[in-house]
């Protein structure tokens, strides 16, 4: 990943959840890694295979709009029950149109947060994944947009 030359970096203390680097996908020579033929059970262990099914190019993947896409890294805690934690880094398609329900990468007041977008009648709310958090309502006098949908989670597990 190419880090962004002018990197955003937000504070918005009422949210607890900001964007702290944004990056861009390197285009350039794909890297192939190998993809199992058998799944690996979460369940009860079973016999490893040595064969593979083929080779797997993450950005292939992950990545379905090249020229769209962008990552972020988040701090904060507002979408743990989303299953995004801190220093997580998101992928983030620009070319899909939001919905309701998607977890998008919004600009309030010149502000990036990532929330889950919710629409009730002619009202568009940004749902925080945590209790802790209140939501937030969207009015006229904000000056806001959607950058993008949220389409991958990247969290380390060490």
């Amino acid at each position: 990943m190419k880090k962004q030359p002018d990197t955003f970096i937000p504070t918005n203390a009422a949210d607890q959840v900001v964007v702290e680097e944004i990056f861009l996908p390197e285009k350039g020579e794909s890297i192939y890694l190998p993809l199992f033929l058998e799944s690996v059970s979460a369940g009860f262990p079973s016999p490893a295979d040595d064969y593979l099914e083929r080779r797997l190019d993450l950005n292939e993947f992950l990545i379905r709009n090249p020229s769209a896409t962008f990552f972020v890294r988040v701090t904060g805690d507002s979408m743990n029950n989303a299953g995004i934690y801190s220093q997580d880094i998101l992928i983030v398609d620009r070319s899909l149109q939001a919905k309701d329900g998607n977890i998008v990468i919004a600009v309030i007041n010149g502000e990036l947060t990532v929330k889950r977008l919710h629409f009730v009648k002619k009202k568009i709310y940004l749902l925080p994944e945590n209790n802790k958090y209140k939501p937030i309502e969207i009015t006229q006098e904000m000056n806001f947009e959607v950058w993008g949908v949220v389409t991958t989670v990247i969290h380390s597990v060490i």
